[in-house]
C-alpha cells in the first residue's frame, strides 16, 4: 500500500470483522468492496442536503459499478434531523425501493448521518448491512468505529439505538479540505480526547504537529487519523458494547452532553466536549492526579486548535441537573472519567454533587457556587 494510503482491521473474537481503509480520494472503493460480495445487491447513499450536494453524485458513480442498483435518500442537515421521523422517512423510501436483506445502506457524511444510518440498518428487516464513509473529522475518528448508533428523543441525545457494526469504514481524507474551521475543531476535541484518556505520546505528538495539523497538511492529516483509529480500535475491540473501558471514551461527555443539551445544539458536539474535558480535568487536578502545570499545558493544548474552556449563559445548577438524564447514570450515580494521570484515564462512581458543581462552575463564564 502506497504512503498516502493505510489500511487497519477491527475485529473481536469472531463476532464481527471490518476494515478502515484511509484513502486520499474514493478510487480504492474497489478494493475495499469485494470482500462484501456486493454483486446483484442494491445500496443507498444516506446523507444529508450539505455533504449530498459535494460528494453524492462522486460516490453514487464510484459505488455504481458494483451494486445492481444505487439511489439516494437525502435530509436535511442538521443535528435536529437526528430523530425517529427521518429514520421513518428512510424505512419508507426503501420500502418503496424494494430493498430487501441482502441490501445495504452506505452513510456519508458525518456524525448525524452514521448514527441515524446505522441505526435504520439495525432495525430495517431486523437487520442489514451497512458501511460507513465518514467526511467529517468527528466521525473519522470517533463516530463511524465501533458500531454505536443511534437517533435523539425529544432533547434526549443519542437516547435510541443500538451496536450494529459497520461492513466497512472507507476514509476519504481530502473531504476535510471542505470541512469549515468550526466544524475542524470540533473533530479536534476528540482527537485531544484520545491522547488524554490512553497515549500521552500521540498527545504530545498532536501538540508539536499542531501547525501543519491546522494547515491540514495531508501528511500530518494521515498520521493522525490513523493514531486516533488505532486508539479507538483498541478500546471498542476489548469492549465492544460498553461495559468497561470504552467507558474511557466518555470523557469530557457528561459535562459535554448537559451543555450541548442546554445550549439547544448551537455549540458543536466537540466544543462541548472540549468544556467538558475541561471541567473533567479540573476535577482531576483538584483530586491530586494531575499538577497545576498539567493543567495549564491541557487548557493550552485545547486552545491552540481553538476549542473553548468555558461556557456562557448558563449556570452550574441548570447543567449539573441535566447531567443526571446521562445514560452513563447507575443506580442514580454517574459513571464518571477522570485522569490518573495525561494517557491514562479511570471511571468512578464516587463524584459527589457537590465536587460536581465546583467543576461545572469552572467552566461556566460568571458562574460561581
Amino acid at each position: 500500500m502506497s504512503e498516502d494510503r493505510k489500511k487497519l482491521d477491527v475485529s473481536r473474537n469472531g463476532s464481527y470483522s471490518y476494515s478502515i481503509y484511509l484513502e486520499p480520494d474514493f478510487e480504492n472503493l474497489s478494493e475495499a468492496l469485494a470482500p462484501l460480495g456486493t454483486e446483484g445487491r442494491r445500496v443507498c447513499i444516506v446523507a444529508d442536503s450539505t455533504v449530498a450536494s459535494l460528494y453524492a453524485d462522486e460516490l453514487k458513480a464510484a459505488l455504481a459499478p458494483h451494486f445492481a442498483k444505487v439511489s439516494v435518500f437525502v435530509f436535511p442537515a442538521g443535528e435536529e434531523h437526528k430523530t425517529l421521523d427521518t429514520v421513518r422517512d428512510l424505512y419508507e423510501h426503501l420500502i418503496l425501493e424494494k430493498f430487501d436483506r441482502r441490501d445495504m445502506l452506505a452513510a456519508l457524511g458525518g456524525g448525524v448521518t452514521g448514527d441515524l444510518t446505522g441505526f435504520a440498518a439495525a432495525t430495517y428487516l431486523r437487520g442489514i448491512d451497512f458501511i460507513q464513509i465518514p467526511t467529517t473529522l468527528l466521525s473519522q475518528v470517533d463516530s463511524s468505529i465501533g458500531g454505536k448508533t443511534g437517533v435523539d428523543f425529544d432533547a434526549y441525545k443519542n437516547m435510541v439505538g443500538a451496536f450494529h457494526m459497520p461492513r466497512l469504514v472507507y476514509m476519504n481524507l481530502n473531504t476535510l479540505q471542505s470541512l469549515p474551521p468550526r466544524q475542524f475543531a470540533s473533530g479536534m476535541a476528540e482527537i485531544v480526547k484520545h491522547g488524554l484518556i490512553q497515549d500521552s505520546d500521540y498527545y504530545m505528538w498532536l501538540k508539536e504537529n499542531a501547525a501543519s495539523i491546522q494547515a491540514r497538511d495531508y501528511g500530518a492529516l494521515l498520521t493522525m487519523v490513523e493514531g486516533s483509529c488505532r486508539i479507538k480500535r483498541r478500546v471498542v475491540e476489548e469492549d465492544p458494547t460498553e461495559q468497561g473501558i470504552r467507558g474511557w471514551l466518555n470523557f469530557g461527555h457528561t459535562i459535554g452532553h448537559a451543555v450541548e443539551k442546554l445550549k439547544d445544539f448551537t455549540l458543536t458536539h466537540g466544543e462541548c466536549v472540549a468544556i467538558g474535558c475541561e471541567a473533567a480535568a479540573w476535577m482531576s487536578e483538584e483530586r491530586g492526579n494531575l499538577s497545576a502545570a498539567q493543567l495549564r499545558d491541557i487548557e493550552e493544548t485545547l486552545s491552540a486548535f481553538t476549542l473553548p474552556l468555558r461556557v456562557e449563559g448558563l449556570s452550574p445548577e441548570e447543567v449539573l441537573e441535566a447531567t443526571k438524564s446521562d445514560k452513563k447514570m447507575r443506580a442514580g450515580r454517574i459513571r464518571f472519567v477522570l485522569l490518573h494521570r495525561i494517557g491514562e484515564a479511570y471511571l468512578t462512581q464516587d463524584v459527589e454533587d457537590a465536587e460536581l458543581l465546583r467543576a461545572i462552575a469552572h467552566v461556566c463564564e460568571g458562574g460561581g457556587v
